[in-house]
């Protein structure tokens, strides 16, 4: 099975038990994604490969490399169909994690095969051999390329009865066996209408022995090498009229869209090759209208270039309708008399390439992905404008209406009258129906036509008998996602787009910190001065560096930077050297303050027991240090004519692992707001390989990087493990992936845990950044998963008060930001409940 890559940078290794929850918990004593590539790993279906595992044998007798989501189907190079097909998993039914299906995702496959020009009988039996393999591995919707049971360069052949008829039959031919299997089928066929006085190139939807749609190509191509206008008709107001096919009157529905009742979020609509390039395709009306998967089936031959047009009209379409794009091009088979075809196959998602084939392939292929139904809907909801459209379009959007429906498991009846579903034979163990659900009949008058089915349950309701059946029906789609999925989401896995990330990452910062700085006076010699406290940490020397960037757009010397350290009860001299070595190679000014004094003098004024010289190393006396660093940096800058420049990151804004007020939560401007604790060491070392600051900054910033994240505000005996942040509050890796997918995709928690276990259960599986050391690689249970998701869920409600008082900082990511200001609106009050109780009940701790 295809599955995702798994990139990017791992997470420092703190791994803590649980801890007890703290209100107003300090933090650091410094005081102060693009399109990703696609799957890159391609298996043969049957072979149990994790992802991004070597390439078989088979893979590497291949033309050419395999790219993102390929997977070879059906019969091989030789035409010997390939049994050797993935086992369906047999998991726990209660188990909420055991398929794809349940979490929303929809496996689609995209496919391209040899055809037999002018021979639809056999190319309805290549058809069935290439379905066969795609039902085994639990495919929900299979798309094959225009005119794929004839041939697409046909000419005049076309027009001839004989073909006609043949490629009727070999419709029916593929109407009969999907009966049996589980996918979605949509095929391309030429059709006559009933008078045969005209003839439309249909894209055909079948499932389950049903037709669901006949679509009919709507805007035909007659310039260069193409005359479809000599043999077909336009389908565009073809609605309702009727084509030939069997023994039951069918009719086109060019604007007709296609539900699945049992998969919320798919509604799926065709178009035909040309369809995608004119200037207002169908599939953008038909998006307004609800469709969230388009199928394109394309005869469209090779030239130079024309690859990549393809792409950028699928990925361009997919992005601005908020969609899944499914595009399929004839190949191998077409007539190569005047042109060439090279079997293009791809898959978009929001404008996200999630998968791929390899051009110009000898025998089938298909591009298997999983496409996030969930994240289709919530874009258009968070989305305003789409919605704005919509009603715009309003009146145009009505010939939509109209919509077939199908389910996706089952079971249905079968030619013979029996039950059928994914190859289980039969129901077993009888219950008791509930009441009141009422399906139609079907036209036999049995009650048994639609067939309800709880999804993925194994139990359906047989309207007849009023019964309730246990299908004892496999799960569907179980083990690694078909797709991209990053451990890091904030963070893209290929150098070149991490570093074009980085780079424009910084530029925001120092952007927003220039802009702020000219407005207070700071943008001549002498002006505003940034200040801040630096300890040797992360976040503050990223601030550090933004700050001397944008004193060089400024035209200012650095000098005019005033750093502060100010050790504490627990400061290391490692991070304090460190804070001021950087400080110095950067060519800021530099003074030490220690707290100490004071912190003893505010506790014991306190009658904390530490100010009698008790060892209590409680939440006061975390606090007392992280309040006094800021309670001085604001009367420096008072003092100096400067600002404080905040430190603290999107991560710890999250978390609330900051100290409320006068403290490391408060600022005059703050530069890492916008920016997660993952990205940031990737943004150090970004200007470390720029070479931005010299030499001696840059053996600094990478003595900060090997250094464990803490707050260094408890204080340890000899030999003991030093305080560490990701022992408290657990690992950043995990909480910046949660809140990736609570921020910007707006999932519940038990989507999010089931992707956190797919992205990080197996340390083997998926990229690693170069060079990234093993020790520090590793992977999460889903018992770490299900807790730190807990404390992470139960401190966003917790520090939501935080939040609401935040100071001005630039947005960086289009994750979003906790801005409540911009991304990120939310009452300081509202009660985690939901979300815990869902936590508890659907996310499996084992």
């Amino acid at each position: 099975m295809s599955s995702a890559s798994q990139p990017a940078t791992p997470p420092p290794a703190g791994q803590g038990g649980p801890q007890p929850e703290r209100p107003d918990q300090p933090r650091d004593s410094g005081t102060g994604r693009p399109q990703p590539a696609g799957p890159d790993h391609s298996q043969l279906p049957g072979q149990n490969t994790p992802p991004n595992a070597a390439p078989t044998h088979r893979d590497a007798e291949a033309s050419a490399p395999v790219p993102s989501g390929s997977v070879p189907v059906g019969p091989g190079p030789d035409h010997q169909l390939d049994r050797a097909l993935p086992a369906v998993t047999h998991e726990d039914p209660a188990d909420p994690h055991a398929s794809i299906y349940q979490h929303g995702f929809l496996r689609a496959a995209a496919i391209t095969l040899p055809v037999a020009l002018a021979d639809p009988a056999a190319n309805a039996e290549r058809h069935l051999e290439v379905l066969g393999d795609l039902d085994a591995q639990q495919v929900g919707l299979a798309v094959f390329p225009e005119l794929s049971l004839t041939g697409y360069s046909l000419d005049d052949l076309v027009l001839q009865e004989s073909l006609l008829d043949a490629a009727e039959q070999a419709v029916l031919t593929v109407l009969e066996a999907s009966r049996e299997l589980m996918p979605v089928i949509v095929v391309g066929a030429p059709l006559r209408a009933t008078d045969r006085s005209r003839i439309f190139n249909c894209a055909i939807t079948l499932h389950r022995g049903e037709i669901l749609g006949i679509h009919p190509k709507q805007n035909l191509p007659t310039y260069r090498e193409f005359y479809e206008r000599r043999w077909f008709a336009p389908g565009d107001d073809a609605h309702g009229v009727g084509v030939r096919l069997g023994s039951e009157p069918q009719h086109l529905t060019p604007h007709g869209l296609i539900t699945v009742e049992d998969l919320p979020g798919l509604s799926l609509f065709v178009e035909i090759c040309e369809d995608m390039w004119v200037p207002i395709p169908p599939s953008a009306e038909a998006a307004l209208a609800g469709a969230t998967v388009v199928a394109n089936l394309s005869g469209s031959p090779i030239t130079i270039g024309r690859a990549e047009d393809r792409k950028l009209m699928a990925r361009s379409t997919s992005a601005r309708t908020q969609a899944a794009y499914l595009y399929a091009a004839a190949g191998e088979g077409e007539s190569t008399t005047d042109l060439a075809w090279d079997g293009q196959t791809f898959v978009y998602e929001c404008g996200d390439l999630l998968g791929e084939t390899e051009r110009f392939p000898q025998g089938p292929r298909a591009t298997v992905a999983d496409i996030d139904l969930d994240r289709l809907v919530a874009e258009r909801r968070r989305m305003s404008t789409f919605d704005d459209n919509r009603r715009t379009h309003a009146q145009r959007l009505e010939r939509y209406e109209a919509q077939a429906g199908t389910r996706l498991f089952g079971p249905f009846l079968a030619a013979d009258g029996t039950l059928t579903d994914l190859g289980v034979d039969g129901p077993s163990d009888i219950h008791g129906g509930p009441e009141g659900l009422e399906e139609p009949a079907d036209e036999a008058g049995t009650g048994a036509g639609w067939f309800a089915y709880a999804p993925l349950s194994g139990t359906g309701y047989d309207p007849a008998t009023g019964a309730h059946v246990d299908l004892g029906m496999p799960r569907p789609a179980t083990g690694p996602l078909r797709r991209k999925l990053d451990r890091f989401p904030f963070v893209p896995d290929d150098p070149a787009r991490l570093a074009q990330d980085c780079y424009e990452a910084f530029s925001i910062q120092v952007a927003g910190l220039v802009r702020r700085l000219s407005a207070i006076g700071g943008d001549t010699p002498a002006g505003t001065r940034p200040v801040l406290g630096v300890s040797g940490g992360l976040d503050s020397t990223h601030a550090l560096l933004v700050c001397a960037r944008a004193m060089d757009v400024l035209g200012r010397d650095r000098s005019e930077i005033l750093t502060y350290t100010m050790p504490g009860f627990a400061t290391t001299e490692h991070t304090r050297s460190n804070a001021e070595l950087l400080s110095t190679a950067i060519g800021a000014s530099f003074e030490t303050l220690d707290i100490r004094p004071a912190a003893t003098q505010m506790l014991k004024d306190m009658h904390h027991p530490f100010g009698d010289g008790e060892e209590v190393y409680d939440v006061t006396f975390e606090n007392v240090q992280a309040g006094l660093r800021y309670d001085y940096l604001f009367r420096l800058a008072n003092h100096h004519r400067g600002i404080v420049v905040g430190t603290g990151d999107l991560s710890e804004l999250a978390l609330g692992w900051c100290t409320y007020g006068v403290g490391d939560h408060m600022s005059h401007y703050g530069v890492n707001a916008g920016v997660p604790k993952t990205l940031i060491q990737h943004l150090i070392r970004w200007v470390i390989d720029e070479g931005l600051f010299g030499d001696d900054a840059t053996q600094v910033m990478q003595a900060v990087l090997d250094t464990e994240i803490s707050p260094e505000l408890i204080p340890t005996r000899e030999g003991e493990k030093a305080q560490s942040t990701e022992d408290s509050i657990g690992p950043y890796s995990l909480h910046d992936f949660f809140l990736y997918h609570l921020l910007r995709r707006g999932y519940g928690p038990a989507k999010t845990a089931y992707l956190a276990h797919q992205a990080w259960g197996d340390v083997e599986a998926g990229q690693w950044p170069a060079g990234y050391r093993d020790a520090d690689r590793r992977s999460f249970t889903r018992a770490e998963i299900k807790h730190w998701l807990t404390v992470f869920t139960r401190r966003f409600f917790a520090n939501q008060f935080k939040r609401s008082a935040l100071p001005n900082a630039p947005k960086v990511l289009a994750g979003g930001s906790l801005s409540p200001r911009g991304d990120w609106r939310m009452p300081s009050d509202a009660a985690a409940k939901a979300w815990l109780a869902e936590i508890e009940r659907e996310v499996p701790g084992d």
